[in-house]
């Protein structure tokens, strides 16, 4: 049993569409389940692929690079475990693999100099015993 006092940001709740994911990150290993009857790449996971409805999906590493595609500031002391670290940047990075491959990621401070398109690469962050994908962006 987690002793949950202890942590001091939110960490993911893997379950059975989701655990892939973190144990490839675990790993240092960006996976993203992939259709294997049409090839296209989604995230989240699903029990079903959002492009042809098939159901043979595979965890398949992706190579962590990608564009920046938006961003945004938060100001607010709204979210636990990050009050302290306000005021941060959440990003959303397009992958290389595919258009719209979004992921979501967190990076501190603000957004100086940020631009759509800018470069970005996937790190792993140790928060607790918790793997977390990020990205940063490359100057």
């Amino acid at each position: 049993m987690s002793d949950w006092s202890k942590v001091t940001r939110p960490i993911p709740v893997p379950n059975e569409w989701t655990k892939p994911f973190w144990d490839a990150a675990k790993q240092g290993v960006l996976a993203l389940q992939r259709c294997q009857s049409c090839r296209h790449f989604q995230h989240p996971p699903y029990a079903t692929c959002v492009n042809c409805m098939g159901i043979d999906l595979k965890f398949e590493p992706v190579s962590g690079k990608g564009r920046l595609y938006t961003w945004s500031v938060m100001h607010m002391q709204s979210i636990t475990g990050f009050e302290d670290r306000v005021p941060y940047t959440t990003l959303l990075v397009e992958l290389d693999e595919q258009p719209k491959l979004l992921l979501l990621s967190y990076m501190e401070g603000r957004d100086e100099g940020l631009q759509v398109g800018q470069r970005c690469e996937v790190y792993f962050d140790q928060v607790e015993d918790f793997t977390l994908p990020q990205f940063r962006v490359l100057k």
